[in-house]
């Protein structure tokens, strides 16, 4: 069984990394319209996939208890994926978008590697901070598009599906060989630094 489980993680992990090319920017070439474009554009872009799936992962291992720890870092994100998106959508330049996204993969994959828990008032700080960027860089995509609250709705939904998949993963792997987390999150950084290395 934990073979099993550590092949499936790894093959998981195999299949993001080739994705790293496809930076967070027009990963969809700019076709965000309607619900289900934007539910399906956090699933079909490297850099959100990954980091959704880490918020959720870090804080289920991390997480002293169940509740309230196991949702102050998703909340956080998605809420100010939100902020950050209608920011964008009034056309509120942030510098170094792209940086800052591949920056969150570093520091998030690092955050699962180490499985270090932060007071919620600073995981949410930390993770909500990096949400603004990527929702800027979605709402600067939208900006001319119809449709822009459907895909907004789709894409926050997504988001928090992404969150919970993380969380379940991580609960599963908390008493789980120590490292399969960390490879997991190693793959996140590599993700990352291949991403900040496009952007710089």
């Amino acid at each position: 069984m934990r073979h099993t489980a550590t092949s499936r993680t790894l093959a998981l992990l195999a299949l993001l990394l080739p994705l790293a090319a496809s930076a967070h920017t027009g990963v969809d070439g700019g076709m965000h319209h309607g619900f289900t474009t934007g539910f399906m554009h956090p699933l079909t872009g490297a850099d959100h996939l990954a980091a959704m799936v880490a918020v959720g992962l870090w804080s289920a291992l991390a997480a002293r208890r169940a509740w309230p720890d196991l949702l102050w870092a998703p909340l956080a994100f998605a809420g100010m994926l939100l902020v950050g998106a209608l920011m964008g959508l009034a056309g509120v330049q942030l510098p170094a978008v792209e940086p800052m996204i591949a920056a969150s993969l570093l520091v998030l994959g690092l955050l699962v590697v180490t499985r270090i828990h932060l007071p919620a008032v600073v995981a949410m700080a930390v993770v909500g901070v990096f949400a603004v960027f990527h929702g800027v860089a979605h709402g600067h995509e939208l900006a001319s598009e119809q449709g822009a609250a459907l895909t907004l709705a789709g894409m926050v939904s997504a988001t928090v599906l992404l969150h919970l998949a993380g969380i379940a993963l991580g609960w599963a792997l908390r008493h789980a060989n120590a490292w399969l987390p960390r490879v997991a999150g190693a793959a996140v950084v590599v993700l990352g630094a291949t991403l900040l290395a496009q952007a710089v």
